[in-house]
């Protein structure tokens, strides 16, 4: 009963701070939560210890923030996952099911669906393509990726840190990549397609 009490005055706060709220029912702040001008925050959120939203911000449904700092001019969700020690920078975008842990996205980047950041400096502008991964443990410690302004990394990525990607690099759709990346190159890693003309299936 004390939690619907703080939660219910929490939510009025905010209401009069003029933070709209689809169903502010649904959506759970904690006391260190900071929210500036025009945020708009969707059902089934979930803020947890000391989060900080800036301004012209979008919080879509379903989305679990712990610990992070939000700048200007940011879409987050539906279904994201900001772990502590991440900052969003402005005009970034993080979309659905994207988690996001210890790390820094920068300007007018996008993350956009599918893919786990961790341990990581993400620059300006870059693009991180659907089902990317930044393989940051080893088994002993954590390690960490550099992905530099203006990079496009392809879908279906594994980037096994420690790893730096360089400024106006590209990775291929379906890379492991596991050495450093020059700036303004192409990197690839893939198998040969193989085909077997015929082929029949064993009895």
């Amino acid at each position: 009963m004390k939690q619907e009490i703080i939660q219910k005055k929490l939510r009025n706060k905010f209401l009069k701070q003029g933070v709209k709220m689809t169903s502010p029912e649904t959506i759970f702040f904690s006391n260190k939560t900071k929210i500036g001008k025009n945020v708009s925050i969707e059902p089934y959120v979930v803020f947890i210890g000391n989060v900080v939203l800036k301004n012209n911000i979008t919080i879509k449904s379903f989305t679990h923030l712990e610990d992070v700092k939000i700048e200007n001019n940011v879409s987050i969700g539906p279904y994201a996952r900001l772990r502590p020690g991440t900052t969003i920078f402005e005009g970034a975008n993080i979309g659905n099911f994207v988690e996001i842990k210890k790390s820094k996205i920068g300007k007018k980047s996008k993350v956009n669906h599918l893919s786990y950041v961790g341990d990581s400096n993400v620059g300006k502008s870059v693009n991180i393509g659907a089902g990317t991964i930044t393989c940051n443990y080893d088994g002993y410690k954590k390690n960490k990726t550099v992905i530099k302004d203006n990079v496009f990394i392809g879908s279906n990525t594994s980037l096994v840190a420690p790893v730096t990607i360089n400024e106006k690099s590209i990775v291929g759709a379906g890379s492991v990549i596991t050495k450093k990346v020059n700036k303004k190159t192409l990197a690839l890693t893939r198998s040969k397609q193989i085909e077997i003309k015929n082929y029949k299936k064993k009895k």
